[in-house]
């Protein structure tokens, strides 16, 4: 099934081959979780700290596991530092 991955700032450097400005339609097996994803693309989960679906925050219990579904928008970003 398909997702899209959309990955921002310097995980942009884990993007798969074809992901453009960090997005790309992305194939993953039904039942996949967003950490599988995040490990699949060999993120380390220490900088993978702001994960969403659909443009909604997930909890470190729902990125382990809430199962993505069909058409679904992953985002994950890296800590975020401001002053």
């Amino acid at each position: 099934m398909k997702i899209t991955l959309r990955l921002f700032a310097t995980l942009r450097a884990y993007s798969p081959p074809g992901a453009k400005n960090g997005e790309i339609e992305y194939e993953v097996a039904e039942g996949t979780t967003p950490r599988q994803v995040i490990e699949q693309l060999g993120i380390p989960m220490n900088i993978a700290s702001l994960v969403m679906i659909d443009g909604r925050h997930q909890t470190a219990s729902e990125v382990e596991k809430r199962v993505l579904m069909e058409g679904q928008t992953l985002a994950i970003a890296p800590p975020i530092a401001g002053g």
